[in-house]
């Protein structure tokens, strides 16, 4: 953890720590939505203690590796070309250059970096004493543009202590990367560029480009070197086939500081309007701005952004929350509006899931739709162009309508390794996580709240519809009917716990009737149903026909809507039918003898044993369901359903799986947070402080160095924003029903409900404060509970809390 006492607005580490770099340099990555930098230092090289990264949002490439035997192809997210590098040198006039410094060198003697979240810097200061007591200061500020997409920046100054002479300094764009950045990965194919070339535009003006190997992406990085004072200075450029790099020798005396800027940009053939992306990188970094002046302008970027997110919460759980915010506005930007991308789980910080795109969107789109609903419909709009390999899928498996893929990347085909490691036997088992069909679900999902939040009604008749429809038939196509139930059920499937992919002894994998399945796919059919009966005439015929929709479909929908099967025993609702015949673990005894034992999958493969046999989840699974609907919804569903679901069912089914989840994933401890507010607010804390924790403490053991957790932390600001308040958004009104924890019973935040921008509200005490700002808009329906309110555009109204 940062040191203790930084203000409120910042992360700071003191001292150098090689076990912990890799973890700060996640945390410390600086981004703007297009492309995401790691927080190495310029000076070092990727090792077991550093890894420099770079990456562009749906920037992917295809390789393929032998693995236990078989070919596996894998899409990667690229490692492109690292920008950062630049490294300096005493040169006595006496002796030998001294050695290349760098943080970690046995010379240094004192070492700080700060992360600006609110100006979005990266600042560092180093200082170096060497045999012969010269003492070097060397400060550095790093930005990735948030106004200038292609733009980075780095400052770096050098002061000299007591001594006379000269630097060497030297500073490239490294091509010689590859995907390394996880141990796991390694021995599977990871050199992803080719075709690299090497240039200059004038003296202070370098380039490298190269291509990706499979995809055939273009890349190309254009660098600017500034020296102050400029006087007798002059850049030397050196190109290698793989570096393209600047030399400088400054000049330094006693207390005097030396200035170098690099300018970089980065420009892919992914983008639109240019015809070369070297040239487009060569002209954008010679036009640029000099560094204080782009400083300002990111600076007044991303001031921008914080008032368009606002979200003010005291004390530690604050400033930890400013973070995830920050890194979920550096992964999706309003950049990422104009971007065919998807959200990556593991954001644009490392390379753990490849990059890849699954569910993370259900934990990330809710805020976003409050925020910045341009990105959200982007995002959507990544799905609805990836719809016909969906629909391709889902023919090949003998189904109809859209099967979207667990694991999706470039273009939409299913990504999800058919073997994966177990580090801890070193065996590579088969993976049938692909089974996770849910994932449609959370697509609905997404498409109905997007459109109840932003009233887009367009975007909701037209692409959302069509992806709503044509899940909903999936659905009715997996569901058959069971003559001895009188149910329908959907069989062989992985639900959201992820360690049942089969049962013991099975042939097949999968399980059936697994209960988050079934009631989020009824929940899709009464949406679609819904949508069929409230599309305007035009776009319902015009809909219908491009899909080929029968009358009769709809009629299947409302059938088995209302007869999916969900099972119980004990009452509570079963994760699965057979759950119940699982035999119980020991708990106890596991954690006395290993610790640790949230990835307990692997823990029992490696004794030869699987957790199949046992009732044990890696994370919340049928509890996802009080994560997505409210209470009454939740009733709803299941009273469409014919299904019990009181109070007691619901109470007795949290505290069944919270003693059988191992919470083996960030976002377990989240939904258990948002559950136990509703359920038993003594208890939630703890998964709140985990939620909070997991990347900043690095809850999983090492996995944060491979990139953040993204659901994890739009997740913990929805958990405030939403879950605390009791926020819907539907039947054009703001529906509230706060459940304040007492460690966080204080807060505001700013949210964009349909025309209306910049509400404020704001929980103290026992009361609300909303503030809706001055329009020509109607007023603003506000639903409190049992009380219904109309809050007109320049006014502010406090409403009491009722009592729960």
């Amino acid at each position: 953890m940062p040191t203790a006492g930084t203000r409120a607005w910042t992360w700071t580490y003191e001292g150098y720590d090689a076990d912990a770099e890799r973890l700060r340099e996640t945390l410390c990555a600086l981004g703007n939505g297009y492309f995401v930098t790691r927080g190495a230092a310029c000076e070092v090289l990727s090792g077991p203690a550093h890894y420099p990264g770079t990456y562009a949002a749906g920037c992917y490439n295809r390789l393929t590796s032998t693995v236990a035997g078989h070919l596996v192809e894998n899409e990667d997210m690229v490692n492109l070309p690292n920008w950062l590098p630049l490294r300096y040198r005493i040169l006595p006039s006496d002796a030998e250059p001294g050695p290349w410094l760098h943080p970690g060198h046995a010379h240094m003697t004192a070492h700080r970096q700060t992360l600006d979240l609110r100006h979005g810097t990266l600042s560092r200061l180093s200082v170096y004493e060497d045999e012969a007591g010269r003492r070097l200061t060397v400060e550095q500020r790093r930005l990735v543009h948030m106004g200038e997409p292609h733009l980075a920046l780095q400052r770096t100054s050098f002061t000299a202590e007591g001594w006379v002479g000269e630097l060497e300094v030297e500073s490239c764009l490294d091509g010689a990367v590859r995907n390394t950045g996880v141990t796991r990965y390694r021995g599977l194919a990871d050199q992803h560029l080719r075709g690299w070339e090497t240039g200059t535009e004038g003296a202070d003006t370098v380039w490298l480009s190269c291509r990706t190997v499979d995809s055939d992406i273009r890349i190309a990085l254009a660098e600017r070197i500034r020296a102050t004072p400029g006087r007798g200075v002059t850049p030397r450029p050196r190109l290698t086939v793989l570096r393209a790099a600047h030399a400088l020798t400054l000049p330094l005396a006693p207390g005097a500081t030396a200035v170098v800027d690099k300018t970089v940009a980065l420009y892919t053939s992914r983008d639109p309007a240019i015809e070369s992306p070297r040239h487009a990188a060569v002209d954008c970094v010679v036009q640029a701005a000099h560094f204080r002046q782009l400083l300002a302008s990111h600076r007044r970027a991303w001031e921008n952004l914080w008032r368009q997110a606002k979200l003010e919460v005291p004390g530690d759980a604050g400033r930890i929350l400013r973070l995830h915010l920050f890194h979920v506005l550096q992964t999706l930007s309003p950049h990422t509006a104009e971007l065919d991308v998807g959200v990556p789980a593991r954001g644009l910080h490392g390379e753990a899931y490849r990059g890849h795109v699954f569910w993370d969107e259900l934990f990330v789109l809710p805020f976003l739709n409050l925020h910045l609903p341009q990105v959200s419909r982007a995002l959507l709009t990544y799905r609805y162009r990836r719809l016909p390999a969906a629909c391709h899928a889902a023919e090949q498996a003998g189904r109809a309508g859209a099967m979207y893929p667990w694991q999706s990347a470039g273009d939409g085909r299913e990504e999800t390794q058919e073997l994966h490691l177990n580090p801890r036997s070193g065996r590579w088992l088969p993976d049938f996580s692909r089974l996770q069909h849910h994932v449609g679900s959370a697509i609905a999902y997404n498409v109905w709240q997007y459109g109840q939040a932003s009233g887009d009604t367009e975007f909701l008749h037209t692409r959302g519809a069509e992806m709503l429809l044509q899940i909903a038939r999936f659905w009715a196509s997996a569901a058959l009917w069971d003559p001895v139930l009188g149910r329908y059920r959907i069989r062989g499937v992985v639900g959201p716990d992820e360690y049942h992919d089969g049962y013991p002894g099975a042939a097949e994998p999968g399980v059936d009737d697994n209960a988050y399945t079934n009631v989020t796919a009824a929940w899709v059919l009464m949406r679609a149903l819904e949508l069929c009966r409230t599309l305007p005439e035009a776009h319902r015929r015009q809909l219908y026909e491009r899909i080929e929709l029968t009358p009769d479909e709809p009629e299947r929908w409302e059938d088995i809507s209302r007869l999916l099967y969900v099972p119980y025993h004990q009452g509570v609702i079963s994760q699965f039918a057979g759950y119940r015949d699982l035999a119980e673990l020991d708990w106890d005894g596991y954690r006395q003898r290993y610790g640790d034992i949230r990835r307990l999958d692997r823990i029992l493969e490696a004794e030869g044993d699987t957790v199949n046999h046992y009732q044990a989840s890696k994370q919340a699974d049928v509890l996802m369901l009080g994560y997505l609907f409210s209470p009454a919804e939740l009733a709803s569903v299941f009273r469409r359903l014919g299904c019990p679901l009181d109070d007691d069912i619901w109470h007795s089914t949290v505290d069944y799986y919270l003693r059988r989840t191992s919470h083996g994933s960030t976002l377990s401890a989240l939904v258990h947070a948002w559950v136990l507010a509703r359920v038993h607010r003594p208890d939630a804390w703890t998964y709140c402080e985990e939620a909070l924790t997991g990347d900043v403490a690095d809850v999983q053991g090492g996995t944060t160095a491979e990139g953040i957790h993204l659901g994890a932390m739009a997740g913990t600001l929805d958990l405030v924003q939403r879950g605390l308040t009791g926020l819907e958004t539907r039947d054009r009104t703001l529906w509230l029903d706060p459940a304040p924890l007492p460690q966080l019973s204080k807060f505001a935040v700013r949210i964009r409900f349909r025309q209306h921008w910049d509400i404020d509200l704001r929980i103290h005490a026992e009361q609300v404060r909303i503030a809706v700002p001055e329009s020509e808009n109607a007023a603003v329906r506000v639903r409190l509970r049992e009380r219904s309110f109309g809050i007109a555009p320049g006014t502010t109204r406090r409403l009491d809390l009722p009592d729960s």
